[in-house]
């Protein structure tokens, strides 16, 4: 979510009070995305700094004061709007990591795990799909985020079905042994019914 970008296109529609963009923001956005009063301004700042937006000067300081979008404001929500989202290598996703790590930690069941972390995704869509029931048909913002987090949450699901799935035809190797100490060669592996010679 870029806020930058979302306060330029609150004030396409004409001038407002920092206030009232973080309200307005807010509402947008279903109230999903809490936004603090304090990021709107500061972000306000930059945008002026950076000449995409202005303030008046009769509002003063603080609350009240009025800003508008300047031409080049609009000109760069513009060109976000109609820029596709660049091709970014993926990000350092908490739960893949998590699977990933207990796969070598000694006693841990990552099918219990995968089902853990399954049963919460599925509690998350059942929130988000009571959401969408208790609201006004006309909120079709609130429809919309809802919306891309149910499909969010289902990928995960799938994911983690998938993982499941794999991990049963391939387990996972055991936890890794200490190292051998320098000069010590390591045990040899002796297969199944392999006799000890004494």
């Amino acid at each position: 979510m870029s806020v930058r970008h979302a306060l330029l296109a609150l004030l396409s529609e004409g001038p407002k009070y920092g206030l009232r963009l973080q309200q307005e923001f807010e509402e947008r956005t279903g109230e999903v995305w809490p936004l603090n009063v304090g990021q709107v301004y500061i972000t306000l700042q930059r945008l002026e700094r950076d000449g995409l937006v202005e303030s008046g000067d009769e509002g003063g300081a603080g609350p009240q004061k009025r800003f508008v979008i300047t031409p080049s404001g609009g000109a760069e929500l513009d060109g976000w709007l109609r820029t596709p989202a660049g091709e970014v290598p993926p990000p350092r996703d908490e739960l893949v990591i998590k699977v990933l790590i207990s796969l070598r930690v000694p006693g841990a069941d990552v099918h219990d795990i995968v089902q853990v972390h399954r049963r919460h995704m599925i509690e998350l869509m059942q929130r988000y799909w009571r959401l969408k029931a208790e609201a006004a048909e006309d909120d079709v913002g609130l429809a919309l985020v809802a919306d891309a987090e149910l499909f969010r949450l289902d990928g995960i699901v799938r994911w983690l079905d998938a993982a499941d799935a794999r991990l049963k035809l391939h387990p996972a190797p055991g936890p890794a042994g200490p190292p051998a100490a320098a000069g010590v060669p390591a045990p040899p592996v002796r297969g199944p019914g392999a006799e000890v010679r004494r």
